[in-house]
């Protein structure tokens, strides 16, 4: 399976199967799709009007030789996989701990509904927390590096916790050799110097929410009596960074209909200093004003190019940012498990509410039908265990034959399942960016190699 696309300067010619990305004359360009199957003669024959017979010739032998040396038109050895990869021993590597369904801003968008997943406002008590820890140290068995996310609503209305639990899982470190690396999502309202201070120094990466230009943030994310978000958040936000130094964060923010021009938001957060970005689409239901439609993918598939082009520019002026969804490791990436199954959810990866039930994920906390056990129990809904193990790009029709299948992994499994019932489904829209994305993500490498 080949994948060709045109960015900027550059012909790219991508082999899905063996992960190899060409750079290609407009000769080869043209005729890598039908040199495989046509005869050299026949190609001559069929473009001598257009190219030199040279030209032809030595196009079609580098795109034999390319497929001699398995980088070009390679079959696909990973379907093989799947029995392997199911009967896999789970292990779980991660845990989105829930600490507080409440939240202080009341953005139009949240899926949790003002932090409250389907259900009542609650706080996580210190004892869940330590049950948490301790269910992520005996369920990762022989991994040593595992990781927790202290998720919201907003974690920082439930603060004294977060910190215990920091303190206990150092104690648990001591004893076991595990190593814990922490995340924390938060909108920053609550930020202050101690705080700052205190997340600098123990989370290995902090995401900062912020959609972008003032106004564009304040439509979405108003605080609880009704006023504008930016201006209380954005200085917190710039002290975090400052004063964080080389340490990971990034500043993430949602794009929504309302503007489908998000690249300019993009534009915002680095002109305020910010160098690691990632601006997100919604997915909402179709009946809502800010929900994306599929009329808007040509506008977004459009943003994303002009912003690919823009990264580019100021690369080449020494002014470069890192934006997320550009960010593509096409010398190691991910192992095949992960490209074959994504983020994990189900199965390595975990959702804790306040109360100590486990999830899939985050997006499909209060759904009582996906609820896996407690912190007590462990995993006893084996048999959702078990879907979720069995979700892959194979399991997925649409994924099957898709270029892009082992870098997206499928796609989201809640998205598939709030929109078609099913999580061996696909989203539409986010498969059609996706695949736009992953395009820029590839251009932006051809032209600044």
């Amino acid at each position: 399976m080949i994948h060709k696309f045109r960015f900027e300067n550059s012909n790219i010619v991508m082999d899905i199967h063996s992960g190899s990305i060409h750079l290609v004359d407009e000769v080869a360009y043209i005729l890598v799709e039908e040199a495989e199957k046509l005869s050299k003669e026949a190609l001559i024959e069929k473009y001598k009007e257009e190219f030199e017979i040279e030209a032809i010739n030595e196009a079609y032998e580098e795109l034999m030789s390319l497929k001699e040396e398995g980088m070009l038109y390679t079959a696909d050895q990973y379907e093989t996989l799947v029995p392997a990869f199911l009967n896999r021993e789970p292990v779980v590597k991660a845990l989105c701990l829930h600490v507080a369904h409440d939240c202080n801003l009341k953005c139009k968008y949240c899926f949790a509904g003002e932090g409250e997943y389907h259900g009542h406002r609650s706080l996580m008590s210190i004892e869940v927390g330590k049950k948490a820890v301790d269910f992520i140290i005996e369920n990762s068995k022989h991994r040593k590096n595992i990781e927790i996310d202290f998720f919201g609503g907003e974690p920082l209305m439930n603060w004294e916790m977060v910190k215990e639990t920091v303190a206990y899982a150092r104690e648990r470190e001591k004893e076991t050799g595990k190593n814990f690396r922490f995340t924390m999502t938060t909108n920053g309202v609550l930020l202050n110097d101690e705080i700052i201070d205190y997340l600098n120094e123990n989370m290995h990466n902090v995401v900062l929410s912020l959609d972008g230009r003032p106004e564009v943030n304040d439509r979405m994310r108003p605080t609880a009596n009704g006023k504008g978000s930016y201006d209380v958040i954005l200085p917190k936000f710039k002290k975090l960074v400052e004063k964080r130094g080389n340490q990971k964060y990034y500043l993430r923010g949602t794009f929504t209909h309302h503007n489908l021009d998000f690249s300019e938001d993009v534009k915002h957060m680095t002109e305020q200093g910010f160098k690691e970005v990632s601006v997100e689409p919604v997915v909402a239901p179709n009946e809502m004003d800010y929900a994306l439609k599929e009329g808007d993918i040509p506008a977004l598939c459009a943003e994303y190019e002009k912003l690919a082009k823009y990264i580019v520019k100021q690369t080449r002026q020494g002014d470069s940012f890192n934006f997320f969804h550009f960010m593509v490791d096409l010398e190691g990436g991910p192992c095949i498990h992960k490209r074959l199954a994504g983020c994990g959810s189900g199965t390595e990866y975990l959702a804790v509410t306040p109360e100590g039930d486990l999830y899939p994920c985050h997006q499909f906390v209060g759904m009582e039908e996906f609820k896996m056990g407690t912190v007590d129990e462990g995993v006893t809904n084996l048999e959702m265990r078990c879907k979720f193990e069995k979700c892959n790009v194979y399991s997925k029709d649409e994924c099957k034959s898709c270029w892009a299948k082992f870098f997206c992994s499928g796609g989201c499994a809640a998205n598939s399942y709030n929109f078609h019932g099913d999580i061996h489904h696909v989203y539409e829209i986010g498969c059609a960016l996706q695949k736009k994305r992953l395009e820029c993500a590839i251009g932006i490498k051809a032209e600044l190699s």
